[in-house]
Formats: structure tokens, sequence, C-alpha cells
């Protein structure tokens, strides 16, 4: 067992976001303790499964499996959502510069996009309608218009920026590339590195990619555009293949015209066992759903203790779950909270920015409600925060997307950790959040029980305010979303 300390705080109830709700009994109940144990039981299951729990492989239908268990032990009935998609296995890559000087870039230059076709090219590159100079505004690959006197057979080379990456390698591929590089806009400090793109599944609005397609750091499209008639090889070899998985729900007693999801991905990346990424979510609304039925708390609106699949792989389990919902269904979800990664070992205790201030864009109507509900329960009990944008990271996506309010609890990934930062939530500065992130060493050994408990009690609380009150929340039931949200990720990976 892991040693942990625990927070002994008492707590003033926020006076108006909750109207006073006592957690206190659900907040002792729900320990760090008690996640541990249940984390300890997904590595357990990892370890016994080749080191992962990833989508579609005995190690996630075992994590299942445990929860299952769990859920019917303390006399609830489970569901399961079962769904089928095609998932991308990279198994190689490369990227050579041949001509004028020979150059092999690194992992540090250039990634295959997700969903990128597979092949073996060399050829010359041509740049496509860049912009390297001012604002570095680019629109570069958008328009069929922009391949204009393309020559056949080259490989394009195209800036970020405007729309999505598959738009920008379906255009280049009707012109008759026989690859794609797409380098960062450069246009921002985060905007310079390589992208981590991915071109998205095939479906019927999102076009199959049958050329290698990589993305690249702004210096290495910068650089191969000063290099007329530069000859490159583009490599990438991999697998798509049909897989089937499924998500798991338990539900409460309650209105169910007033459900409240509670949700957290149970899948790892394919190369760790993800006990961070996020068996840590997933274990803290286990022990959340058992403690409500050990308390015997019977709330006046339904939760629905929900755990995804195929979230690495581009947030599917949760799309589809509300995918398959009807008008007047959508219109039944109160608000969804999202808990993807609480357990971080650098951590900073974000939460997620639902009316937009400071970071400029607001989820829908009612998300800056569930955001008021966690920091006033933060400062309740003397600890700092501070918000972070609903970029299309995690779950939430599919909910917000179609006009349902949205939040939750965030303790960070790959990014550093600022001086200011660690003067405030302690750790260490220029070290990730969790450096560890979609690693191997994602283990047992990867997490912070001391945040751990904190984002546990965060995540009681907030449970139980909106399981006992609507009043918060002030959804809508159109399906379209509210406009304001310009997201730039599907999942851990880029889209645009």
């Amino acid at each position: 067992m892991a040693t942990f300390a625990i927070l002994a705080v008492a707590f003033t109830p926020p006076a108006v976001a909750d109207k006073g709700t006592d957690t206190q009994a659900l907040r002792d109940a729900v320990t760090a303790e008690a996640i541990i144990d249940h984390l300890e039981e997904l590595q357990a299951i990892a370890d016994a499964n080749g080191g992962t729990r990833s989508a579609g492989t005995p190690g996630h239908e075992a994590s299942a499996d445990y929860i299952v268990a769990q859920l019917e032990a303390a006399g609830y009935e489970t569901h399961t959502q079962g769904f089928e998609y095609l998932k991308f296995t990279l198994n190689d890559e490369a990227f050579q510069r041949l001509t004028p000087t020979p150059l092999t870039y690194t992992a540090d230059d250039f990634a295959a996009m997700t969903y990128s076709g597979f092949g073996d090219v060399t050829a010359a590159v041509t740049p496509v309608d860049i912009n390297l100079e001012g604002d570095r505004a680019s629109t570069s690959g958008c328009e069929a218009l922009d391949f204009a006197g393309f020559p056949i057979g080259n490989i394009a080379l195209i800036q970020r920026g405007t729309c999505p990456f598959n738009t920008k390698a379906v255009n280049a591929e009707a012109a008759g590339a026989a690859g794609v590089i797409i380098f960062n806009q450069g246009d921002a400090d985060d905007r310079l590195a390589r992208v981590d793109g991915t071109l998205g599944a095939p479906t019927a609005d999102n076009p199959e990619v049958t050329i290698p397609t990589i993305g690249a750091s702004f210096a290495v499209g910068e650089e191969l555009a000063a290099l007329p008639g530069a000859t490159v090889r583009i490599m990438v070899d991999g697998d798509t293949d049909p897989i089937e998985t499924y998500n798991v729900w338990a539900d409460t007693a309650g209105r169910a015209d007033r459900t409240v999801v509670v949700g957290a991905h149970l899948d790892s990346v394919s190369e760790g066992p993800g006990i961070n990424d996020n068996g840590s979510g997933s274990a803290a609304i286990l022990e959340t759903a058992l403690q409500f039925a050990a308390l015997g708390i019977t709330p006046e609106n339904r939760v629905r203790f929900a755990w995804w699949s195929g979230e690495e792989d581009g947030l599917i389990g949760s799309d589809y779950y509300v995918a398959q919902l009807n008008k007047s269904e959508l219109k039944d979800h109160a608000l969804n909270l999202n808990f993807d990664m609480v357990a971080s070992p650098n951590p900073v205790r974000f939460v997620y920015d639902g009316d937009g201030e400071p970071l400029g864009e607001s989820g829908p109507n009612g998300s800056g409600q569930i955001e008021k509900v966690f920091v006033d329960y933060f400062a309740s009990q003397g600890l700092a925060t501070e918000p972070t944008e609903f970029d299309g990271r995690s779950d939430y996506f599919g909910f917000i997307e179609n006009g349902i309010p949205a939040g939750g609890l965030f303790t960070g990934a790959e990014g550093i950790k600022t001086e200011e930062q660690a003067a405030i939530y302690g750790g260490t500065a220029g070290v990730a959040y969790d450096p560890c992130y979609h690693q191997a060493c994602d283990d047992i050994h990867n997490i912070d029980p001391v945040v751990l408990e904190q984002m546990a009690d965060a995540i009681a609380h907030a449970t139980l305010v909106f399981a006992e009150t609507s009043s918060a929340v002030n959804g809508t039931a159109k399906g379209s979303g509210t406009g304001k949200l310009n997201l730039e990720f599907k999942g851990h990976q880029a889209v645009r």
C-alpha cells in the first residue's frame, strides 16, 4: 500500500452556488486510501495484460470487469454500451532530408499523425500557400485552389492554421501529393514545437487519408521552405484495425430529467498502465459511487457514474454516448462533470473555465456555475486553483458540443509547471505536471496522494451538490453547442 497524507480541514459551505448542501459525510467517506486501493487493482490488471489497459485489449476488459464487480457488490445495476471503431496503431515512422544536405529528423522534430495513411515516399517538397512573415496568419491547404499547379507526386509542405488537418491532407491528396508535412504555425509560443495531430478516424464527414502524413515543428517547416527543390523521405507504418469495446455506467435513484453525468475514461494508452491517466479519475468516481451507496444517499437528481472507453483514440466512447441521445434525452442531461487525471505527481489544481474568464472561451450556459461550485469549495478549504480551458482534450467534448453544461478538475499532463505555480502549489518548476504522461512509467508510483485527497473531496462535494439541486445549472438541448468554443483538440491530439 502506498503511503499518503490526509488533509483535515474544516468546511464552510459556499453561500450561493450550492445553497449550502452538506457534503461533509460523503467527503469524509471518500478517501485517497480507498482510491489508491482501486488503483493498485488497476495496476495489477495492467501487469497481467502486457502493461496496458488500452481500449479493445484484455486489460481494458478486465478493468471494466473490476468496476462492474465493485458497483454490483454495492447494489448498483450496471449497464454496458458497446461500440466499434477503427483503432490506429503506429508501428514505425521516419523523416529524413536527402538533399541538399542529408539530415535525419528526430522525435523532437516530427511525429506521424494518427489516422495517417501508410507508405514510404521520397520526393521533392512543395510549399503550399505558407506565410512565414509578420503575424504568420495561415490558411495553408484549406482550399483546393491552394494547390493550383501542384506537381503531382511531390510532398506537400503545409502550415498549420484555420482549418482541420484532415481538410489540409485530403486537399493535398486530391491534388496528387504523395505525402504531407504539416508544420506548426509559428504565430505563438505554443505553436512552435512539433505538431502532435490527428486526421481523425474515417467517417462519412471525415474522409480517409491514404498518403503518409506527419506533423512537424515550425523550425522544420521554415527550414524546408527556404530550400527550393529539397527532397525528403517520409515513412509511416502501422495498422488501422476495427475493435469492439464498451462504456460502463451505473445510476442512482433520482429525477431522470435532471441527470448528472459524472464521468472519467477507463482506458489507458497502449504504452502504459495509465494509473494517473486515467486510473485516478476512474477510481475517484468509483469510490464516490460506492460511498453514495454505503451512506444510503437518495439524491433529488439521478447521478449517472460513467466510465468511457476509447478516450485515448479520440474521445470515441463519450462521443458515442452523446450521439445516441435523442433531443428529449439531451434535455434530460443537466450537466457533465469530467475527471481526467486528478493525481499528477507535480500538480496544479486546475478547474475547467466554464464562464470564459479569463481564458476567453466559455462552455454552454450553466458551465460557469459548475466552475463556481469547484472554485468556491477549494476557497473554503484555503486551497488555490486556476482555470484551464475547454480545448477538446477530454470527454466533456461531446457534451459541450451538444449544449450540455460541463465542468471538472485536472491536475496537469505534459505542460510545464511555472515558477509562479511552484510558489503556489509546491512541486518543481520547469518540470511537467506529469513527467510520465502517456508512458510506461505512469504506474502506481506516479501519483500524488495529497492532491488526490484534495481532488477526491472536491469530486464528492460537487457530485452531491448537483445531485441535490438543479438551480445552479441552466443548459440547453439544442444539440449545437453555444458557438463560443473553438476546440483544437480531440483527446490528446490536435485536430486543427
